[in-house]
């Protein structure tokens, strides 16, 4: 599917030299455009999901399992199968590979609504924090290519070590969270102590 995101990135890419290059009112018709090509397509997509569900029903499972279809239904909203099925589908899909690094995949959560879905990683790899962010990376790479419409992943990984609370004395500095990875970072780069 490299090339479908390629042709999807030169897209948007031409998109933006378009907005930078004409009057906002042509770049509103240029992008009303687009989306009525993009309905006149998916309205076709639906005919032949339809058609095929009727008089080829083995055919719709082929349909789903390729990957540019699947996709191109998704972003339609024809995919037969919910959200929360192909999620499933995708981490039964890891769960293999995890299970060879020592590790495991719990899903605690979908919010459909933000496109945010919740993990907990369990188990280990020895220890080996390289060997962490490889199965957290197949798990989020399964997820985003069985559903595209997921924007944030958090993805809790437990701990066996007791909680320890650290005591600064002092002001607490300012955090901002990256929403994609749920991790803040302080605004102030003095940290030290008044």
């Amino acid at each position: 599917m490299a090339g479908e995101r390629t042709i999807g990135d030169t897209i948007e890419r031409k998109l933006e030299e378009l907005q930078a290059r004409v009057d906002p009112r042509v770049f509103d018709q240029a992008v009303e455009l687009l989306q009525l090509v993009n309905e006149l397509y998916g309205a076709g997509l639906a005919r032949v999901m339809d058609l095929a569900a009727v008089h080829a029903p083995g055919l719709v499972a082929e349909i789903t399992a390729d990957d540019l279809l699947a996709s191109l239904l998704i972003a339609n909203g024809l995919h037969p199968d919910d959200i929360h099925v192909r999620i499933a589908r995708a981490l039964e899909g890891v769960r293999p590979f995890l299970a060879g690094h020592g590790g495991d995949v719990e899903l605690l959560d979908i919010d459909e609504h933000v496109g945010a879905v919740r993990l907990r990683l369990l188990g280990s790899c020895d220890g080996c924090p390289s060997s962490a962010v490889t199965l957290r990376t197949t798990v989020e790479r399964a997820i985003f290519d069985a559903a595209p419409e997921v924007a944030i992943i958090d993805v809790e990984q437990p701990s066996d070590q007791a909680v320890v609370t650290p005591v600064l004395l002092g002001t607490k500095p300012a955090v901002v969270l990256d929403p994609a990875t749920g991790c803040g970072a302080a605004l102030e780069s003095n940290l030290s102590m008044r």
